[in-house]
């Protein structure tokens, strides 16, 4: 319950804790940053960590500081792309095993069917999609590496995935930050960055239970 309260409260006040951390830590926060962000993005463990959120804080809380917003962003970028080739790289080297796994739930060889046809279908664009939404964007790339995707085509798109994700809110958080609404409000506008990052999840919730309940009154 105290881990579960910790984090709810890194949440909810994600702005002081990073803006303390920046206190406290001078330009090590650099390497915490990119610490962070490439555990959310690399391990599959770690789908809980702050993102989206995160983001556009350091680009709030780097404006407000005076601190140069590329140095933030080209470390931020980088954190990405190595959590995501790592992600990448642990999928295809160790999926395969999980497979034969008898008493897999969260892994098995129908979802890696159904993945493999997901990507067969859309193409690198689910790469770039899932940036931003939470948790999928953890799974992602491991899931890639499981369904071996083409790795050049796989890194193409993850470079510009990451690109979009980190400089949009990175710049958003770093020209808007000092509005005075947005700096009054900051708590208010994670909560709505959280919320607006989850609807995609909520959305395909919502069409798979229209599409089960279909099925259902048909038979």
């Amino acid at each position: 319950m105290d881990i579960v309260l910790a984090f709810w409260d890194l949440l909810i006040r994600l702005d002081v804790h990073l803006a303390a951390l920046v206190q406290q830590y001078g330009t090590w926060i650099y390497a915490i940053l990119f610490l962070i962000v490439f555990c959310e993005t690399g391990l599959v463990v770690t789908p809980f960590l702050p993102g989206d959120s995160l983001l556009f804080v350091a680009g709030t809380i780097w404006a407000v500081s005076g601190m140069d917003a590329h140095w933030l962003a080209v470390t931020l970028i980088t954190a990405a792309l190595c959590g995501d080739n790592v992600n990448y790289w642990i999928g295809r080297t160790l999926g395969p095993r999980v497979f034969r796994w008898e008493d897999s739930r969260l892994f098995n060889r129908k979802a890696l069917d159904r993945t493999e046809a997901f990507y067969a279908k859309h193409g690198g664009k689910t790469i770039i999609i899932a940036r931003f939404v939470p948790i999928v964007r953890t799974f992602v790339p491991f899931v890639a590496g499981i369904g071996r995707m083409y790795y050049p085509r796989f890194l193409s798109y993850s470079v510009l995935g990451a690109l979009l994700w980190v400089l949009s809110l990175v710049y958003a958080g770093y020209f808007f930050g000092n509005i005075p609404f947005i700096k009054n409000n900051l708590t208010l506008v994670i909560f709505c960055i959280i919320g607006l990052s989850l609807m995609p999840m909520a959305v395909e919730y919502l069409r798979a239970r229209l599409r089960a309940a279909k099925v259902s009154a048909r038979s």
